[in-house]
């Protein structure tokens, strides 16, 4: 197992297969930069255009259609003291009738203080003016090479990941993407210093990052979206619209996951999500929105896909 330090040149605003910018084995971990959804360095120099240029992609040997990759977030780190959101809320988050008073949509930047790991507006409206939000660093778009040879915008999602902007894609989390293709083609940028449920701005706090990540494959195990675990939790991802589809997609996925590993039944697992799943709206702004589909470990025997031990 092998550790990789990798400064990218040049960035992708498809995800799809692409020459490898590097070769990594099982097991192996990477720490790459990635720049800012308009594609903005750590310099505050713009090398790529948007949306969401991509660090990648980086082949992963073993990997075969067919498998899983996993991705364990090890750090994030921001690597400049600068982020930018959009105000205000996004048409689609508001009553039809409110957004003709919304106000004009302007860039806005923070000031992202790494020695008290917080974020503040540059210039806050008076009655923000003492407000601040911790860092709660996340990736926004991240995943592997989809099926057919498509090559699909940043700015949305599908069954191989991409644009999901979900909060809980945070250091600590361990994430798995359905392999497509022979070295499965691993992508990620887009970093947000902190965002909430729904990216409702149509950004989180986006800033360029170090990112350091594991991957792992596991073979012979087809699932159909992307699956997540945290410390105390584990989780799918339907990426479509309407927002119910999206739904739909996550709740199908977690009833496969609660069979192939869990061995709970249709009638079981209806049961064990009737009463304790937890819905999560990630984002509503993105042309696929992302919805996930959570469930608490307290209910469950141990993964298989252990948080630290993937």
């Amino acid at each position: 197992m092998a550790r990789h330090v990798f400064e990218p040149i040049s960035f992708h605003n498809v995800i799809g297969t692409a020459e490898p910018v590097l070769n990594v084995s099982d097991g192996d971990t990477v720490v790459a930069a990635t720049i800012d959804a308009w594609g903005f360095d750590r310099h505050g120099k713009q090398g790529a255009s948007s949306p969401n240029p991509m660090t990648g992609p980086f082949f992963v040997k073993g990997a075969e259609p067919g498998d899983v990759l996993t991705v364990r977030i090890d750090r994030m780190t921001p690597s400049r003291d600068t982020g930018w959101t959009f105000t205000p809320l996004a048409p689609n988050v508001v009553d039809p009738a409110a957004v003709a008073r919304m106000p004009e949509r302007q860039h806005c930047t923070w000031i992202i203080d790494r020695q008290s790991e917080t974020a503040r507006l540059a210039e806050p409206p008076a009655s923000l003016v003492d407000w601040s939000v911790p860092l709660a660093p996340m990736i926004g778009c991240f995943g592997v090479a989809p099926a057919g040879g498509q090559a699909i915008s940043t700015a949305t999602s599908g069954p191989y990941g991409g644009n999901m902007d979900y909060r809980r894609f945070a250091p600590g989390t361990t994430v798995h993407f359905p392999v497509s293709v022979p070295g499965a083609l691993f992508y990620l940028g887009d970093g947000h210093a902190c965002q909430g449920d729904g990216e409702i701005v149509g950004t989180g706090i986006e800033t360029s990052f170090e990112v350091e990540f594991t991957v792992r494959v596991t073979k012979g195990k087809a699932i159909n979206w992307p699956r997540g675990e945290t410390a105390d939790a584990i989780f799918t991802v339907g990426n479509a619209r309407p927002l119910d589809q999206a739904l739909q997609h996550a709740t199908t996925e977690m009833l496969a996951w609660l069979g192939s590993d869990f061995g709970l039944d249709l009638t079981a697992a209806s049961h064990l999500l009737g009463q304790t799943a937890r819905y999560d709206i990630a984002n509503v702004f993105n042309p696929a929105y992302s919805v996930a589909c959570r469930l608490s470990k307290r209910w469950l025997k141990e993964s298989p896909f252990r948080s630290g031990e993937t």
